[in-house]
Formats: C-alpha cells, sequence, structure tokens
C-alpha cells in the first residue's frame, strides 16, 4: 500500500513535474491522503490538482517545500483554485507592461539536469566562449528535451502495475546497445556525422552509425543539429537499420510555465502562472492593442520610403488603434553596406528614416524596434548578433524618444505574453540541409518548419559549422517555454499558423512583388488579445 502511494506521488510530482520531493514533504503528502481515505484510483487525479496548484503559486520552486505545499492544499480545501482578486482592467497602465529585451541582456539561464531545473549563472557570458562551453550549450538542449519526452504521458509508466505497464515507450541510451543484436531499440539524440562522414545519432554516452536505407521519417525537417527520436534495430555490423524517425513531443507553454513559472528567463523579473493568469482580463480587454512588423525593409530602395509613408499616415489617423510598437526587420538595404559608396548609402537611408518619422509626432508615443537583418553591418553570420551600430543609429534614437536598436533575435514581453522576433532565412538553410522528409503525399513546408523549431525548443537547429552560435549565448536562442508567438522574418513567402498554442508568422518582405497572392507591400499585425497576426 504504501509503495504503491509512494509511486503515485513520484509519478505526477517528480516524472511529470520535474519536481524535488524531500522525505518530510513526501510523509506529508501520503499523510493527508491516507487521513483523508482517499480512494486508490483517485489518487493520480488528486496528486494532479495539488501539483498544478502548487506550482501556480508565486513561492513555488522545483524543491517542494512544505510551507508553499500546504498552502496549495489550504486552497484546494476552501476551493479558492480560481484567484478573484484580478486587477482591473481600467486601472493598469499598460506601457509599464511593455518591454523589449535584447539577447545580450537575457540572464545566462542554464538547465541542470541534476535538479531537472533551471539555474541563473553569476558569471556574464563571454562572445568568445570557453573551450567547455563548446559542447556544454548542446548537452544542455539535449537534457531539456529529454526531460519533455520523459514527462509525456507516452513515456511515462503507470504508477500501479498492470498489463498497460508494457506498453509504455521507454529510451535506451547507445551504451546500452552493445551485444544485443537483432533487437528493436528506441533511441534519442542528435544527429551528426562521424570522422567519416556517416550518419549517426549521438546522444550523451555515445554515438551509434544510422542505416538510412529503410527510414520513415515522420512530419517536419530533419538535418544534422536536430534532436531527434529513432526507433530502429540495432544489427551486427553496430549501426541501427533505421524504421522511424520523428521529432521529440512538445510542451505547451501553459504547462511548461506551470513548472518553471519561479525562473526569470528574460531579466525583468519572474512572474508565476497565478500572477500571470490575473492579467488575462487586462490583455482581452486591451483589444486595440497591436504591433506592426515589418521585414526586409530596404531603405535603399526607391518604392520604400514613400511606402512607409502612406502606411504611417494611416496609423496616425486611427487614434485609437495606433499601435503600441512599430518593428522594423532588416536587411536595411537592398545593395548591402559593403563595396564603394555602400556606407553612405546605408546611412542616408536611415537618415531619409529618421526625417520620415519626425513627419508624425502622434506616433511617437509607439515604441520603433529596430532588428539586423543577415546583410547589415557589420554582417556576422553568428547568431545571437548585436544590434546596428550606433554611428548609423544615433540620429533616429536621438530624436524618436523610444526608437531601440536592438539584436537578433529580440524578445517583445507584454504582460505575461512572449513574442519573439527573429530575422533569419531559416527555411532555404534547413532544405539545403535536409538528411530526411517524409515523402507521402506533398509536404507542407511551412507547417514542418515551424513544428520543428517548436519541437526542438530553438531557432536555430542546424549545426555550427553550418550556422554558428555564440557558445554561451545559446540560451537567447532557446524558445523554451515556448513563447506565446514567433515571428520568423524570412524571405521565404509569408505565413501564419499556429502550433501547440504558439502562433508563428512570417510578414513577408516589405517590398512585394506584387504578384499572385501578394502585395505591392506587405506586413504584418499582431493582437496580443487575440493572440492572431493579420496580413496587410
Amino acid at each position: 500500500m504504501v509503495n504503491l502511494l509512494r509511486a503515485a506521488i513520484v509519478k505526477v510530482f517528480s516524472t511529470k513535474y520535474s519536481l524535488t520531493i524531500p522525505s518530510a514533504v513526501m510523509q506529508y503528502i501520503e499523510q493527508v491522503l491516507v487521513e483523508n481515505e482517499i480512494p486508490e484510483d483517485e489518487w493520480i487525479i488528486g496528486l494532479e490538482f495539488w501539483a498544478k496548484e502548487y506550482l501556480k503559486g508565486e513561492e513555488s520552486s522545483s524543491l517542494v517545500s512544505l510551507p508553499a505545499l500546504q498552502k496549495a492544499y489550504e486552497s484546494l480545501q476552501l476551493g479558492n483554485t480560481d484567484d478573484t482578486a484580478q486587477a482591473d482592467p481600467s486601472e493598469i497602465n499598460v506601457e509599464s507592461h511593455f518591454s523589449v529585451i535584447d539577447s545580450f541582456d537575457m540572464p545566462p539561464v542554464h538547465f541542470d539536469p541534476v535538479r531537472g531545473g533551471f539555474t541563473t549563472t553569476k558569471f556574464k557570458p563571454c562572445l568568445a566562449g570557453q573551450a567547455s562551453s563548446r559542447s556544454a550549450f548542446l548537452r544542455e538542449r539535449w537534457g531539456i528535451i529529454k526531460e519533455i519526452i520523459l514527462r509525456n504521458e507516452n513515456f511515462t509508466p503507470p504508477a500501479i502495475g498492470g498489463h498497460d505497464r508494457s506498453n509504455y515507450l521507454k529510451l535506451t541510451s547507445t551504451r546500452n546497445l552493445l551485444g544485443r543484436a537483432g533487437q528493436l531499440f528506441l533511441l534519442f539524440g542528435m544527429l551528426s556525422r562521424d570522422p567519416e562522414g556517416r550518419l549517426c545519432v549521438e546522444d550523451g554516452e555515445g554515438r551509434v552509425v544510422l542505416d538510412m536505407d529503410d527510414a520513415v521519417p515522420g512530419e517536419g525537417l530533419f538535418t544534422e543539429g536536430c534532436m531527434v527520436l529513432i526507433e530502429g534495430e540495432y544489427t551486427i555490423d553496430e549501426t541501427i537499420r533505421v524504421l522511424a524517425m520523428g521529432h521529440p513531443p512538445s510542451e505547451k507553454r501553459d504547462i511548461a510555465r506551470g513548472l518553471h513559472g519561479h525562473v526569470d528567463f528574460l531579466g525583468g523579473g519572474a512572474m508565476s502562472l497565478k500572477e500571470e493568469q490575473k492579467y488575462l482580463p487586462s490583455i482581452q480587454a486591451n483589444t486595440q492593442v497591436s504591433f506592426v512588423v515589418l521585414s526586409d525593409v530596404w531603405l535603399d530602395h526607391p518604392r520604400t520610403i514613400p511606402a512607409l509613408r502612406r502606411m504611417l499616415e494611416g496609423y496616425a489617423e486611427a487614434v485609437e488603434f495606433r499601435p503600441m510598437a512599430f518593428v522594423f526587420c532588416g536587411n536595411f538595404s537592398q545593395k548591402g553596406w559593403e563595396g564603394d559608396g555602400g556606407l553612405k548609402r546605408y546611412t542616408n537611408g536611415f537618415n531619409s528614416l529618421t526625417d520620415l518619422l519626425l513627419e508624425f509626432p502622434l506616433l511617437h508615443a509607439s515604441h520603433f524596434v529596430f532588428v539586423p537583418g543577415p546583410l547589415d553591418p557589420w554582417s556576422s553570420t553568428t547568431l545571437p548578433r548585436p544590434a546596428i551600430p550606433s554611428v548609423f543609429a544615433s540620429r533616429l534614437t536621438q530624436r524618436i524618444p523610444r526608437a531601440r536598436f536592438v539584436s537578433n533575435p529580440c524578445r517583445l514581453r507584454y504582460f505575461g505574453m512572449e513574442l519573439v522576433i527573429c530575422r533569419e532565412d531559416l527555411m532555404g538553410k534547413m532544405v539545403r540541409n535536409l538528411v530526411g522528409v517524409k515523402k507521402e503525399g506533398e509536404a507542407d513546408m511551412k507547417r514542418y518548419l515551424v513544428q520543428t523549431i517548436l519541437d526542438q525548443t530553438h531557432l536555430s537547429p542546424l549545426p555550427i559549422s553550418i550556422r554558428p552560435t555564440l557558445w554561451e549565448y545559446d540560451h537567447a536562442l532557446r524558445l523554451y517555454p515556448m513563447p506565446s508567438a514567433v515571428v520568423l522574418a524570412d524571405k521565404y513567402e509569408r505565413y501564419e499558423l499556429t502550433y501547440e498554442g504558439c502562433h508563428v508568422f512570417n510578414p513577408g518582405r516589405f517590398v512585394g512583388s506584387g504578384g499572385e497572392g501578394g502585395g505591392e507591400f506587405e506586413w504584418s499585425m499582431y493582437y496580443p488579445a487575440t493572440g492572431r497576426s493579420e496580413r496587410r
């Protein structure tokens, strides 16, 4: 009886919600269930409610404290699980709950595989990075996704034995394959190449070569650097004959926020799930709040400045619906800044934009955010990449009070919502480096791309030989917990779609081709109240 009860507690609190239970807390949970004579078939349901209520609290942490757990139990007894002290939307200053976050200002939050949670280091990340950081960030990415997999219901064994216990999925490490030829296994690891150039899967304990002749890839895009689930047969040649390959399951934002609501990922202060829910009425009441997103704003193109003037005139006349923020994504020059006269042409483009914005003082209450593109100075191949140098930005920032030049990627925080903005030609890079894609029927490449980056919890699931990243700033590219929305500004055709509650869209090039399905000028508007975007 006691062993079964403890197994149920560990299944819910430790396995599913990654919580560490001290012995005193374990005894208290057992005591409550026994004293209240909870039937055995209701243990899991009751513990689920208790764990969720604990995680909503402002005092919650990965190490369960007895006072916080008792407080959650009292809330359940009193029926106070829904906090009625919601803020009055009319009394809240929306501007005070909006912020723009540069990648290089985000705290260095790292995953601790021993505790199954996140910690913030005291040392400031370095651009060059230590040698140990070269492999540490990949192990960290692997560890985060593995925790998500093990919390998934398909990988969680029943707490109480029975015929269903043999039906759950079980991961095997590459170290445990030796001597087991002819058996089927499920592996989790990163796709990579061995020194001989053969495709293999690599986990924290080793690597094994893959035979892809019979492989059936699932939905999504599979490239080197992706963390994947591999089902296959181990052969006498010490290779895996792959039968199926798929991306790991994703974890919705509310589940991740419930687990790690006490962690300050963005640097503006941690917000618990309960506190976040208090502001939902305020977000839904302010339907006029919107963010305008433009990409490839070529300031040296003859049609760009006149088109921007027409757009700004329209927003300036809309008194009640002026956007809270305008997000301009590069590239800001069609011809680039390099070459003869390139710097002067680039500087003149921003001077023209500054003069244009000064014509609309009514819009100066809005925020103007500038995100560099791949070809903006100083052209960098690494992510995250710093903001456009102040030599080009100083005149604009001096005259426009709320203009800010930030890194690529960057993030917008609005109450408890998080909007990730990344200017990267990701579709082309992923397609050029495919090692597998589903062949049945016509592949929806846009949906596959979105599914891939969200399942991979990362903006660039490519090897650093193809897309270099700053090792010690890899946390700035992380998509965990899953954001409320992601802007994938790409030269690929525009799209909008939602995956697992996260809205992802590409605004397309501002100076459009005017062809079929596209306008002469294209941009998007995102509305936090609905969590959706609209084409313009």
